[in-house]
């Protein structure tokens, strides 16, 4: 689908949900209560020390990193200020030290909420509490409605607006799913973990895993299995979700671990999509960033929405069952750290290095946005082709050289760093390249 970019590029909604865990003074994950209770932007994840930061629905992102920094700030002076003692929101994906596993705190429910107590035990027993307590950014993102209201109208289809609005988002989800690979390369930000996450007897130890973002990687956050989905309308997609549900490999659409997901408005089920249709796209595969006291970099929010609208705009292609198979490889395979030895597989018989194919994608991207003369949009994309171009410049380098002896303890150190700067934090400090 053709999107008529530049009339439409500040446009759009926008939010962003950013997991991380609480830690005491030594290190490790607490042990006490959700502290931010009856506050609807401050949840729980997985564990009831995994915090959630969620923003609401924004017009820019300019906003929506404002909002997110807004409650990091929030969150992390009420932490400092807790009758139990002061604690800390841990920077990195990957966690810090981990007692043994039964001492890893699910989330806890009370009254009518205790489903969601339930489903934490399922997924426990199932994939085991340590893997749950990988932390992460999920960014949420739709369309203006007046653009598509106007593209619609433009091509003068004989579908129903609806069916054309759910067509879309199957098309740019199918795409952005294919292009995992990409988002995962440029953002990975984990490539220490502390030897607890293994055995408990090496709590302390630094373990260099050879992953850039063990999350993305072969151990990470996927299924059992290699799911395969109908992106040919909305209830075929639909339906290849519950197929899996009636099968016994997923207990529900929430328990689907792909690199995005598409959302209607209201309860994240799958009557709700077939009913109400595509409300927006999550897409979830990106690392904190421990350079940012947000957790996040808008240099690299803005990015995704240029490479959002980008593809959008390129025409349909096939996303079968091989093609899919081959994106979740293509995306493991970029969650590993040395990027001299990656090839991302082109087709199910061609591969090529993946720095060349990340080069090759960000060349086409300036190529794009140069012809609708979007001055911004160069900026943007060099920061990108930087991180490729200039030697051990990825986040993944960086962190590895900075954090890659006593990760813990510096971990936390950059964590208190932070947790002092909030205390001078005004509105508008971007945090951008924080900490290099």
């Amino acid at each position: 689908m053709k999107l008529d970019v530049k009339k439409h590029i500040k446009q759009g909604n926008f939010g962003l949900e950013k997991e991380s865990i609480r830690v005491d003074v030594f290190g490790y994950g607490t042990k006490t209560k959700h502290p931010f209770k009856n506050n609807a932007k401050m949840e729980r994840d997985f564990c009831e020390n995994q915090t959630e930061l969620i923003t609401g629905v924004c017009k820019s992102v300019d906003e929506v990193f404002e909002e997110m920094s807004q409650l990091q700030k929030d969150a992390t002076q009420m932490l400092q200020n807790l009758e139990t003692g002061p604690e800390l929101l841990w920077p990195f994906s990957n966690p810090p030290y981990i007692g043994e596993e039964e001492q890893i705190p699910v989330a806890r429910y009370d009254k009518s909420m205790k489903g969601k107590e339930r489903y934490r035990e399922y997924l426990a027993e199932k994939y085991g509490k340590k893997k749950m307590l990988f932390s992460g950014i999920h960014y949420n993102f739709s369309f203006s409605e007046q653009l598509l209201l106007e593209e619609y109208e433009n091509k003068k289809q004989e579908l129903s607006y609806e069916v054309y609005k759910n067509d879309l988002y199957l098309d740019l989800a199918a795409k952005v799913t294919k292009y995992s690979w990409f988002f995962v390369y440029l953002t990975a930000a984990s490539p220490i973990m502390d030897g607890s996450f293994f055995y408990d007897e090496m709590a302390g130890v630094d373990v260099f895993t050879g992953y850039a973002s063990p999350r993305c990687g072969d151990g990470g956050y996927w299924n059992q299995f290699l799911p395969v989905l109908d992106f040919s309308s909305i209830d075929s997609y639909v339906e290849s979700i519950h197929r899996y549900i009636e099968e016994g490999k997923l207990k529900s659409s929430s328990e689907l671990y792909y690199p995005v997901r598409l959302k209607p408005k209201g309860s994240n089920d799958e009557t709700s999509l077939r009913q109400y249709g595509v409300n927006h796209i999550e897409l979830r595969m990106f690392d904190l960033n421990p350079f940012s006291k947000v957790g996040v970099i808008k240099e690299d929010l803005k990015f995704v929405h240029l490479l959002l609208l980008y593809l959008a705009s390129k025409e349909k292609e096939k996303f079968g069952a091989i093609e899919q198979i081959i994106a979740i490889q293509n995306a493991k395979e970029a969650a590993k750290f040395d990027d001299n030895e990656i090839e991302i597989h082109i087709t199910s018989d061609m591969k090529q290095p993946i720095k060349s194919c990340a080069m090759k994608v960000l060349n086409k991207m300036e190529e794009f946005y140069e012809k609708l003369d979007i001055k911004d949009a160069e900026g943007i994309i060099n920061y990108q082709k930087d991180k490729i171009m200039i030697l051990g410049n990825r986040y993944v380098q960086r962190v590895k050289r900075k954090f890659g002896h006593d990760y813990v303890k510096r971990g936390y150190d950059a964590a208190k760093g932070y947790a002092a700067d909030f205390s001078f934090f005004t509105r508008g400090d971007t945090g951008s390249n924080y900490g290099v």
